[in-house]
Parts: structure tokens; sequence; C-alpha cells
């Protein structure tokens, strides 16, 4: 087996489906743990270092969101994706809320988690980037020193809230940013609700950064959840 690709701790309580995860991802060279539920996944996580954790939400006992907070607390860095079902859209944004990195749906496609497990175990062993550092991610240049940005080497000139916005979204590339995470940076606690004025300042960055703002390429939304900058 190949333990580069990476270790990670399933927790279903779906026997069938943890199984059939466990083969599937080992069988792709990543090292694979199982717990059936929380409280098992919790002496995992104390007992073992886990490059990635992959969570059902819908689980008895503790139940999945809290077991994302508590394993959070444990595991201040480790990556966290949770499965859940297409339609429970405030389980994820409480996900998010509680911790988690991202999210994927159900049914899923073996290939698209893959895909996120490994952006994920990839962010995690990447070495921390000092928040004074140049991003780069495609054609658009973030320098938060000079608080300058580029698109395609051209100077972008945006407001003081565009720029925040598209820095916390830059350095969190390919992670959902909830609403109320990104107006809390914005404006303070107090603001969860004001999405109207996300969709406003979101729409104001992409006409400024992307080829088609109808159709963008970089700012990204995550319906009903909030916005990400598409993965490096």
């Amino acid at each position: 087996m190949d333990e580069s690709q990476g270790r990670l701790l399933i927790v279903e309580d779906d026997s069938a489906l943890r199984r059939s995860l466990r083969t599937t991802l080992g069988s792709l060279g990543f090292d694979v743990a199982e717990a059936s539920n929380g409280e098992e996944a919790l002496t995992s996580v104390r007992m073992t270092e886990f490059e990635a954790i992959i969570l059902d939400i819908n689980m008895p006992g503790i139940g999945g969101i809290e077991a994302c907070r508590r394993i959070r607390r444990i595991l201040t860095k480790t990556p966290i994706l949770v499965l859940t079902v297409r339609d429970s859209e405030d389980d994820k944004v409480d996900a998010l809320e509680a911790g988690a990195d991202d999210y994927v749906t159900k049914p899923f496609r073996t290939r698209e988690l893959t895909a996120r497990i490994r952006a994920a175990i990839r962010r995690f062993r990447a070495p921390e980037t000092p928040e004074e550092m140049t991003i780069v991610n495609g054609a658009i240049l973030l320098d938060p020193v000079r608080r300058r940005v580029e698109r395609s080497g051209t100077e972008v000139h945006l407001t003081p809230r565009e720029f925040d916005a598209l820095a916390f979204l830059m350095a969190r590339a390919g992670r959902p940013v909830t609403h109320a995470r990104l107006l809390a940076v914005l404006r303070g606690p107090g603001f969860g609700d004001e999405r109207s004025y996300l969709r406003v300042l979101i729409g104001q960055l992409r006409k400024k950064l992307e080829d088609d703002a109808a159709n963008p390429t970089y700012l990204l939304t995550d319906s009903y959840i909030g916005y990400r900058f598409r993965a490096p």
C-alpha cells in the first residue's frame, strides 16, 4: 500500500457504506481506519494521527455535528469532510460552523470524494503560509501587505471591504465559507442574516475579476451555504 496517499478515518454508521469506502479508498492507496459512531471516532483521534476525517452527519449517539465540534477541539488543523444528504442545507451550514472544512452530498461519486480528500490532504501537508505572503491563484494575484490585487498582470482597484472579502476567500481556496462567517469577518458579529449585502459585494468583485460575471470561474457560490474561491 502506498501510504503517501494519506491516513484517513471514516466515521459512518452504515456498515455497508463504510466497508465499501474502506475497500475503494484502500485500493487507491489510502491507509483507512473506521469508526461506526462519534464516540468511537473521538477515541480513535486521541490514539492515532489522521490526515483527513470523513464524517457522516446523520449518526446515532452524539451525532455528526457534535462529533465534528469535539473532534475539532482535539485536532485543530486536520481536515474534516462531512457527508450529508442533498437537501440538508442547514446540516451543511451547522457542520461548517462546527469546524468542518468541506462537505460532500449523498449520493456522491467516488471520484468526487477522492478528489476532495486529496485536495484536503494537500492543504494539510502544505507548510503554513504566512499571512503577509502573496497569494496567486490562476490569473489573480493578491498582495496582503500592499493590499494590491492584479488580474492577468493588471492592477484591479478594490474597496477595503472587497479586498478583505477576497483575501479571506483566497486564503481558504477550495473550501466553503458560510455567509455568517464571511459577514462576521467583514462587519463583526450580529450581521449573520444580511445576505443581500454579500450578494452585492460578491457581485461587484465578480465584475472586476471575472471574464464573465454571470458565469464565474473564481468566486463560486455554494447554494444556500456561502461562497468559495476556486481550488488552486
